[in-house]
């Protein structure tokens, strides 16, 4: 018999933006490698990790498998570039955690939702801490130990599979990483994730509950954590600043703009189900947009210029 976190897991992996995640950006625009990471392949990873996690902590897999997998349903085409567009010219804001979350309430099964979890939908709604430091001041803890583990998984998955794709596209070298993350973590992906996983679940071991020192928490060593804060450092630094200057990332923004001011201006064009389950025209075009893949996204872009 299915427990309830397992039927809201089928739930998102069988819905339609879980599907789309495929073809959309994590850090590379519409990469012509077969290798470099999508939204999906991160989703995938950060619920392996999570598992991982959840697993040797005596947690529960099902719902820490659950939030990793629906963590991202909200992405914007082109990444964080896309939401940054969305964020700015949208009067509301946007973020793509509340976007996850408006997928899974309203916009999936036509428009009656996934009806997920408080759960689940609690550590949807409270993994992203872009541009914060790994378990610093502003680090929002969720209810749960598992959206904590997922929360944690998040940042471990993208730190290095984004090195691996930065090498792979040659923006950096192996030799370029900082030396204390090489001889702390080790040198592969696979070295490191290693290493920071055993790391959490050694830190971590209060949430077995075989332990009455402490009050459970999901964390990591000092040591461990600086240097993973200074990879994530590098990588604004030498990665994501620089991709931000690039000519396809600008195109990004272009493109999102356009089909917002587009849409906008011309509510006829929009599906009628984004109106219906919007209470603007701009929510709704919201909500179109963030649907989008990339693909899509610039085709659209295309078909109206």
């Amino acid at each position: 018999m299915r427990t309830e976190f397992q039927r809201d897991r089928d739930r998102i992996i069988y819905c339609k933006a879980f599907r789309r995640l495929k073809h959309k950006t994590q850090v590379f625009i519409a990469p012509l490698g077969d290798h470099f990471v999508t939204r999906l392949t991160h989703v995938l990873e950060v619920s392996q990790i999570s598992r991982s996690i959840a697993r040797a902590l005596n947690l529960n897999e099902d719902l820490a498998e659950a939030i990793s997998l629906g963590h991202d349903l909200g992405h914007t085409p082109f990444g964080h570039v896309g939401e940054e567009v969305l964020d700015e010219i949208y009067p509301q804001g946007f973020s793509h955690n509340e976007q996850s979350l408006r997928v899974v309430d309203i916009l999936e099964n036509d428009g009656r939702g996934l009806n997920l979890t408080w759960e689940v939908r609690e550590g949807i709604g409270k993994h992203s801490k872009t541009k914060q430091q790994i378990l610093g001041a502003d680090w929002e803890l969720p209810s749960t130990l598992e959206a904590q583990v997922c929360k944690l998984a998040d940042s471990i998955a993208y730190i290095n599979h984004d090195l691996d794709d930065a090498i792979r596209a040659g923006l950096i070298t192996d030799q370029d990483l900082p030396h204390s993350a090489i001889v702390l973590l080790g040198r592969s992906n696979s070295e490191r994730i290693n290493t920071l996983i055993l790391d959490v679940v050694d830190r971590s071991w209060s949430a077995t509950g075989l332990t009455e020192d402490k009050a459970p928490e999901i964390t990591m060593s000092p040591e461990v954590r600086e240097v993973a804060n200074t990879l994530l450092e590098f990588l604004f630094q030498r990665v994501y600043h620089v991709r931000a200057a690039k000519e396809e990332t600008e195109r990004a923004r272009e493109v999102v703009r356009l089909l917002y001011r587009y849409f906008t201006e011309n509510e006829n064009r929009l599906p009628r189900e984004f109106l219906a389950r919007a209470d603007s025209v701009e929510r709704a075009v919201v909500d179109y947009i963030a649907g989008m893949t990339d693909q899509y996204a610039l085709r659209m872009a295309e078909g109206i210029q």
